[in-house]
């Protein structure tokens, strides 16, 4: 008898003690593809960046949660660091809690204006250069202006994050970020090398999405003061055609240095664009523009194709043709830039 309450008397014990464990996922992508620019060699390059991350919760009891996420970004023709020199866990390291207050997190991450933008601009926010989440969606505008050079335009580091519950398809997501140094270049005299920012980083984001309609608000200033500003709209015609538009306005007016050629005071994007689905296929289409104060606009014209092979893997083709100041070295030249590219892209 007496070894058969101490038998329940153990399982109950390591039950309670698996109950309080993490439960950690590992997971990623990997896409790599033949692409081909203007006046460039044909080259190995990505559609979307490839990943390897870790993440987990534990149940803390009374519907409160603790979690972490951890993401490393890589190059998949070479097996390296992400553009090289950029932070191990380039893609974010953060920790956190949720409950029905909703979700706090600290460290670093995606904006809350950068995470909401992707979800209306019509490729779905990937990084290259046939789609326009990096350029057109947010008219030139960047999150971390003083980070080092290599590292990502959209994410911050040293921050506080907090996401609302969703109430009724209502969702409001906001952070703060801190004036730590963070290494990076010398932007003009107002900012040498290693400066401090003159704010305090905040990005807010309001969201609504329920039925075939998604709306969002967004607004984010930066480390520099620059200040950007989105309104965007989905809408499922049919279960197979969705519509997206969407308008930014980018403001430097603050500044007190020498901006780029090709770059003004104030920057007006706007982008149009759809996805249609056929069985296993999805055509991406979008056409924007930018225009910057007293400089240059840029014209972009994209469309793409994807066939899934499963439900983790796809091919796709993409093409798009830009008009306007392309790279650092040619801003201040109106170029037309042809970009093709063909890959496959895997999720684990």
């Amino acid at each position: 008898m007496k070894k058969s309450l101490m038998a329940v008397a153990l399982v109950g014990a390591f039950a309670g003690v698996a109950h309080a464990q993490t439960a950690v996922q590992i997971y990623g992508t990997i896409d790599a593809g033949l692409q081909k620019r203007s006046n460039q060699t044909l080259s190995i390059g990505k559609r979307a960046s490839n990943t390897l991350g870790f993440k987990g919760t534990e149940d803390l009891g009374n519907g409160l949660k603790a979690l972490f996420q951890l993401e490393i970004r890589y190059e998949p023709d070479t097996g390296t660091n992400e553009s090289g020199g950029r932070p191990l866990f380039q893609g974010q390291s953060r920790v956190g809690l949720q409950g029905d207050f909703g979700m706090v997190r600290i460290g670093r991450g995606l904006t809350p204006y950068q995470e909401t933008v992707g979800a209306f601009e019509p490729f779905h926010a990937l990084p290259h250069q046939a789609g326009f989440y990096t350029d057109l969606a947010v008219a030139g505008y960047t999150s971390a202006p003083l980070d080092p050079s290599v590292n990502s335009n959209n994410r911050w580091a040293n921050a506080f994050w907090y996401n609302s519950p969703v109430v009724n398809g209502f969702q409001v997501n906001t952070a703060i970020a801190t004036k730590e140094n963070n290494g990076g270049p010398a932007i003009g005299t107002q900012y040498p090398v290693g400066a401090q920012a003159s704010a305090n980083p905040f990005s807010a984001t309001a969201t609504y999405n329920n039925g075939p309609a998604a709306v969002m608000l967004g607004y984010e200033r930066n480390a520099v003061e620059s200040k950007v500003m989105s309104i965007g709209a989905t809408f499922n015609v049919t279960p197979e055609l969705k519509l997206l538009a969407l308008a930014t306005r980018h403001k430097q007016d603050n500044i007190r240095f020498t901006l780029p050629a090709g770059s003004g005071p104030r920057t007006k994007a706007w982008v149009l664009g759809a996805n249609y689905t056929m069985g296993p296929g999805k055509i991406l289409a979008g056409y924007g523009r930018k225009e910057p104060d007293n400089s240059f606009e840029t014209k972009q014209m994209s469309l793409g194709y994807e066939y899934s092979l499963s439900k983790r893997t796809y091919v796709y083709a993409d093409a798009s043709r830009k008009d306007g100041p392309q790279t650092q070295a040619t801003r201040n030249v109106d170029a037309k830039i042809n970009f093709y590219t063909i890959g496959v892209n895997h999720s684990f």
